[in-house]
């Protein structure tokens, strides 16, 4: 066994339906076993494998773990040596994951390495490489900012822009494709469970780099990431203020209090100005018909103020610290 391929799964059997069969006729060189974790979400996935992909390992959970301590269970049940976290809502392309693990052999002492991935319509996904976050590129963050200076370095994937093929050491990689050696996943205690969505896959590059390994993005290998197959199911606005709970968190165990306070309040500010010119535009908006944009973007912004100042009292709930990977 060489490679142990781990995916957790959300109210998500048919992408990952379609994610494993793209898996079987895209990885032909590597012997390879697959893990699936169903987060107590019901859907039919386990039936579903067992009638279409009988040698998948499946474990089924309780209670949805979230997806640090979900991937957690899958690496303590894997085998390989090498591990291959994989989002359910992924496609792999051309050999991709064959493309991937090759490279990954030959690098350098590598810690987290991701590769390319597209969206549904085949335009690139940016965020499969990102650089720690920081409040100056948090607040920063938009997409009009993105599109007059993406090789800057607020955003840290100018890799993304790197001609050739060839792998390059980045920050941080997204959580939707990740492979690691299981011996490194152990050495940096695997995925943090302090965030119940999103931040787990960056606190992992985090712990990666600290230790001394290199991450790398490696574009020669593409997967389709089709964006959120089980978090398109959840509230738009739990995930946006969810996204910057966890920033929040992560800067708090890494940076400290007074920096994820600072950041916290810098957000709530940033929230303010973005509805003062959601006001201004929102006219045009009307004119045109389109007004159900700004009517997203008002509720999504209200929430980060509301978070801002503690009046989200429903995050507290996700405080609790799930179990370690040693547990």
């Amino acid at each position: 066994m060489e490679l142990s391929v781990i995916i957790v799964n959300w109210n998500s059997s048919e992408y990952l339906k379609k994610c494993l069969r793209s898996l079987y006729s895209n990885l032909s060189n590597v012997e390879f076993e697959v893990i699936v974790v169903d987060n107590a979400s019901y859907d039919g996935c386990g039936e579903m494998l067992r009638s279409e992909f009988p040698t998948v390992k499946f474990i089924q959970a309780l209670k949805n773990l979230g997806f640090a301590s979900a991937n957690n269970l899958g690496g303590r049940h894997a085998h390989g040596p090498v591990l291959l976290f994989l989002n359910p809502d992924t496609e792999a392309k051309n050999r991709a994951i064959d493309r991937l693990y090759t490279q990954f052999q030959e690098l350098p002492d590598p810690g987290v390495v991701g590769c390319r991935l597209l969206n549904s319509d085949g335009s690139l996904q940016t965020s499969c490489v990102q650089a720690f976050p920081t409040i100056p590129n948090q607040i920063l963050d938009a997409d009009l900012l993105r599109r007059w200076f993406p090789n800057s370095s607020l955003w840290g994937n100018a890799a993304l822009f790197h001609e050739g093929g060839a792998p390059v050491e980045v920050e941080a990689v997204s959580g939707a494709c990740m492979m690691m050696r299981r011996e490194v996943f152990e050495d940096v205690g695997g995925f943090t469970p302090d965030y119940f969505m999103y931040g787990e896959d960056i606190d992992l590059c985090f712990k990666t780099r600290r230790a001394g390994f290199h991450n790398y993005h490696i574009s020669a290998a593409t997967v389709v990431h089709h964006g959120g197959g089980s978090s398109q199911k959840t509230d738009s606005n739990f995930s946006f203020v969810m996204m910057r709970v966890s920033v929040s968190r992560l800067l708090r165990r890494y940076r400290g209090g007074f920096y994820s306070n600072c950041y916290r309040l810098a957000l709530t500010g940033t929230a303010i100005i973005r509805l003062i010119s959601l006001g201004v535009v929102f006219p045009i908006w009307l004119i045109r018909g389109r007004a159900y944009r700004g009517d997203s973007a008002f509720e999504k912004w209200f929430a980060i103020i509301s978070w801002g100042v503690g009046l989200e009292q429903w995050t507290r709930q996700y405080d609790v610290v799930g179990p370690s990977v040693n547990d």
